[in-house]
């Protein structure tokens, strides 16, 4: 075998023969100033060269010392404000600016900045002695106009020598004091390679380096897939494509940028901590491919970006908001007026804003509108390049146009111009949906929807209404607006609105991929489960009858909150933190504790201070609800999340937990989405998680910490069957599923039109004020539509009165039309003025119907007493996601409220069914929703006739078709079982097949007779 082909200087070869051949020039080691660490002579041939005006002036003042000057000052400013920013924006000497590098301009229209650019010196020198003092070498050293940028690292594996033996070597080998390495004064980032993986740094610190993973990703997991052509190596891409001339030169450009954290440290004081960003493989691939598409595709398109959790989607939301503000088409002509970022998240604001200056250096490119909807509407008008907001302001944004308009006294600019805008969603699932997504819509489609509306007017021969015409408009997609969609848990509606035309996203980011990357921890690693085994008894002599449903809720309510049962679980909590928990983190770790409801986090914070007190350990709780919470026991006595935290406010909650003064914060309902805490380490779950809400909420413990090894949940609740079901929709990526079928939305509006609630004249009635133009509409509007939906008020009253459950069944088909309506509007193109008539009549209609009388409510402190409690741990260890197919993501078939009337039971039998039932398979709420779908089976004609007539198995096919319409009309009833009864074909299966034969065996006793399930247990 020859060794020189395998050996690591046959590798350097081809790296260095691939970037000679494309752009590259070889800087010869022996040129390399050791003290300074810099190529001088290459620097002043590039400064002479390229600024020839400049060189003579200072040439004037310094005469053959000019050289000198300059590489003394150049140095200098180096040191002070670090390489990248003088590679940007250049340095002085002697009241000059001079630049060392220039980057490519955003359109070709400017041939001096074309030939500058093309003059860049892009240099690869191997074996570069860097040193003063000894003879070490680094590999390959990769240079722009003489300062150097970036090193590599390089091993063969067929000589045994690993990327982790490149990795040793930065960290023990590479002093970071030598002023090559010197933290971002020079060499901006490291790159350890070998044949298979490469793994990037920006700060050498000797063994405490840091160093990420910078591979493509495989097969949906980390490293890397093997050449298509079979011709070249795995890490090919590195100098093939990233580290290519143009992408180099743009990387230091648009990409590179130092972030500054202000932080308080353990004493409470407040440190910046300077990072430098290079991007990750895939947030370089995302940008890139969604800049280059907008500029292939136009305006008008809608892209979805699929990237998990601990992704750095904050940066990457930044690079792309920059890079489609300032991008030009093949024309040379701009693609977007204005970039509009809709976020939620202050910390986005702040760091957007940041690395913007940085990569501009000017103030101006990027507005934040934090005041109001007028801020937000002259910024617009204005035509700001990037514009920060929150969705919640497009609804009133239209209104504050219309005021301006009127104190100029010019009616055009109540009606933005059609201006072309990219809008970048933080969190696509939460922000895509309903009429304020549409108010967006309708803002910023400006004098194009008012085209679109009369395009549609004269289709349809009519002439006076177009704010109907704009308002079905408005719904679908827009040609002068491009949706860029970012989300870690998307939704079908996600997939569909968003995704390309297979509802796949324009670039993913996998959860598996970012464990296996280490950017993220498995939170299912360690997971360990309690069940709650107890008993209820009646402590009353009378056994009032009670609605089955109602009283369930009631029981499970009294049992969460009575006092043996949370002092229980607190008892196994707090001691779990103090033996466990506490010790991680380098003894900074933190926990949080999930409740069911606002009153539960009240008690449980009550329970904790009162035990550690007790205890004495050094631990202290936060807890975190919205309002005011009354304890139903002490009806004067209110309680605040502020009071309860003795003073602390809502804005300083998450700061002040991340002191060491603080170990434990409960929730209700708060920071179980979007917070970001790398010291959470244990998650205590008392509260029902299905689907996304189960991935976000368990998700907010696998950010990464450099003390951080692991994670732990206790699950008082969940099974772990569902949990994993949850987690592997995403793990791998969503799939789309089954698609809705628009015909499913007329047969609905069929029937509503048939049930004589409404009639046409109403509608029509209430659309012409509701669509009147805005020049004729009047304070007397609001009088004029509540009037036309009074007739169908009161005959939903009398129907209400007569047949409540068929009243509620109508409630469920109007939901279930505005629910198909507003999401098909969205990627069908309907041109149906009908349907938006009937839309936005049903739509305000459902706001004046009277609620459905929900009978008593039930508090059985007195009646009911808990004889038997006990808490037994039932599983722990990891929840694999590995195994077997990804979970799909159907189509919302339709939302309804069928409720049937529930029968008045005995409160000892209830009692009887919900001790069964808890902490198996179903609790009580779930069993009672499955005995509500056999009675409204067994109600149904032709299913009697079947059971008449057929065996058992040839029933359940019969049964099966009745079955999905079944739980479709009782989706918001127990949304956690129908998403799973829809999604999950096993579970699907089992619970037809024994719902079946409940309905079959009831079906076929005979008439009169009881079965001992009807009579209860004897």
């Amino acid at each position: 075998m020859n060794h020189a082909r395998h050996s690591e200087g046959a590798f350097e070869t081809v790296i260095e023969a691939h970037l000679l051949s494309n752009g590259y020039v070889g800087e010869l080691d022996a040129r390399f100033d050791r003290e300074r660490a810099i190529f001088p002579e290459t620097v002043l041939e590039f400064i002479r060269e390229t600024q020839p005006k400049e060189w003579k002036a200072l040439e004037a003042l310094h005469g053959p010392k000019t050289g000198a000057q300059i590489i003394t000052d150049l140095t200098k400013w180096m040191d002070a404000n670090g390489s990248l920013a003088t590679l940007r924006h250049g340095f002085k000497c002697y009241g000059k600016t001079l630049r060392v590098a220039f980057f490519k301009a955003a359109h070709a229209l400017n041939p001096e900045l074309e030939a500058r650019y093309a003059a860049n010196r892009v240099g690869i020198t191997r074996q570069l002695h860097y040193s003063k003092g000894s003879e070490k070498s680094l590999d390959v050293v990769l240079s722009i106009n003489g300062i150097p940028v970036a090193s590599l690292e390089l091993k063969n594996p067929m000589t045994r020598q690993t990327v982790e033996a490149a990795l040793r070597q930065y960290r023990n080998d590479r002093d970071p004091r030598e002023p090559i390495f010197e933290f971002k004064r020079r060499m901006l980032v490291h790159f350890a390679v070998d044949t298979e993986s490469v793994f990037m740094t920006t700060r050498l610190a000797g063994s405490a380096t840091h160093f990420l993973p910078f591979n493509r990703g495989c097969d949906g997991g980390a490293g890397n897939p093997p050449d298509a052509k079979g011709r070249s190596y795995r890490t090919a891409y590195l100098w093939e494509e990233v580290l290519q001339r143009d992408s180099l030169l743009d990387l230091l450009a648009r990409f590179i940028h130092m972030q500054i954290d202000e932080k308080r440290d353990d004493q409470g004081r407040k440190v910046k901590k300077e990072t430098l960003i290079f991007p990750r493989f895939h947030q370089l691939e995302a940008v890139r491919v969604l800049v280059d598409q907008a500029r292939r595709d136009g305006v008008g398109n809608n892209y979805l970006i699929e990237h998990s959790a601990g992704s750095g989607k904050s940066n990457t939301i930044g690079w792309l908001t920059h890079r489609l503000a300032s991008l030009h088409d093949a024309n040379n002509e701009r693609v977007f007026d204005s970039v509009i970022v809709i976020t939620d998240r202050v910390v986005l604001d702040k760091q957007l804003q940041d690395t913007i200056y940085q990569f501009e250096h000017k103030h101006g490119v990027v507005q934040k509108i934090d005041e109001d909807s007028r801020q937000l509407a002259e910024a617009l008008q204005s035509a700001v390049p990037i514009i920060i907001t929150t969705l919640q302001k497009f609804p009133f944004v239209s209104r504050q146009l219309a005021k301006m308009a009127e104190e100029r006294n010019d009616a055009e600019s109540a009606t933005l111009k059609s201006r072309r805008c990219a809008v970048i969603i933080d969190e696509a699932h939460s922000s895509q949906g309903g009429e304020t997504a549409t108010d967006l819509k309708e803002v910023l489609g400006g004098q194009g929807l008012r085209e679109e509306a009369a395009k549609y007017m004269a289709e349809n021969d009519e002439t006076d209404m177009e704010e109907l015409y704009r308002s079905m408009a408005k719904r679908g997609r827009q040609a002068n607006l491009s949706f860029f969609a970012f989300t870690a848990t998307p939704k079908h509606k996600t997939l569909k609105v968003f995704g390309g035309q297979d509802g796949k996203p324009a670039h993913r980011y996998t959860m598996r991929q970012a464990i296996e990357e280490g950017f993220i921890l498995d939170v299912l690693k360690h997971y360990t489960t309690y069940a709650t085994y107890f008993r209820l008894l009646k402590a009353s002599e009378d056994d009032p009858n009670v609605q089955r449903k109602k009283a369930a809720r009631a029981l499970a309510r009294f049992l969460k909150l009575h006092p043996h049962n949370i002092a229980q679980k607190t008892e196994v909590m707090v001691e779990h933190f103090h033996a466990a928990t506490q010790h991680k983190i380098g003894g900074r770790a933190k926990a949080m504790v999930i409740t069911g409801s606002r009153l539960e986090a009240v008690r449980y914070k009550q329970s904790f201070d009162r035990y550690i007190q007790e205890k004495g350990y050094a631990i202290k709780s936060l807890v975190a609800f919205s309002g005011v919470v009354t304890d139903d026991k002490l009806e004067d006595v209110t309680y605040t999340e502020e009071g309860m935290n003795l003073g602390v406010r809502e804005k300083e909650l998450p700061e002040i937990f991340a002191t060491q003064e603080y170990q434990v914060l409960l929730v209700a309902e708060k920071y179980q989405t979007g917070f970001d805490q790398p010291l959470l380490h244990t998650m205590y779950v008392d509260r029902r998680l299905a689907g996304i809400q189960a991935v976000q909420t368990l998700s907010r413990l696998n950010r990464i910490h450099p003390l951080k090894e692991d994670t732990f949940v206790l699950d008082f609740v969940n099974d772990r069957d569902e949990i994993r079901e949850a987690f592997k929709t995403y793990f791998e990526g969503a799939e789309i599923g089954d698609e809705v079928d628009p015909a499913r939305m007329y047969q609905i509006k069929s029937e509503l039109d048939a049930d004589g609630v409404y009639e046409a004249v109403d509608v029509e009635k209430f659309c012409s004020v509701y669509f009147k133009p805005k020049q004729r509409q009047s304070s007397a509007d609001h009088q004029l539509m509540n009037a036309a939906l009074d007739p169908a008020v009161a005959r939903f009253k009398d129907l209400q009165s007569s047949a409540p459950d068929e009243a509620e069944l109508w409630r469920g088909k109007m939901l279930a039309f505005g629910s198909l309506y507003g999401f098909l509007s969205q990627i069908i193109p309907y041109q149906d003025s009908d349907l938006e008539r009937l839309y936005v009549f049903l739509r305000h209609l459902a706001s004046k119907l009277p609620r459905r009388d929900s009978g008593p409510s039930y508090q059985f402190d007195d009646e009911v007493r808990l004889e038997y409690y006990r808490l037994q741990k039932i599983s722990e260890g990891s929840i694999s996601l590995s195994d077997g197919q990804a979970n799909r993501l159907d189509g919302p078939s339709e939302v309804g409220s069928g409720v049937l009337h529930e029968e008045a039971v005995p409160l000892s039998r209830l009692i009887d069914v919900v001790n069964d039932r808890f902490g198996t398979d179903f609790n009580q709420a779930d069993q009672l929703f499955f005995d509500q779908i056999v009675e409204a089976a067994i109600s149904d004609n032709a299913l009697r006739q079947a059971a008449a007539v057929n065996p058992g198995d040839k029933f359940e096919l019969v049964f099966k078709n009745l079955l999905e319409a079944l739980f479709v009309e009782r989706m918001d009833q127990n949304e956690e079982i129908f998403a799973r009864f829809m999604n999950d074909k096993s579970f699907q299966k089992v619970v037809t097949g024994w719902l079946s034969s409940e309905a079959y065996r009831k079906l076929r006793l005979p008439a009169g007779a009881k079965s001992t399930a009807d009579e209860g247990i004897e």
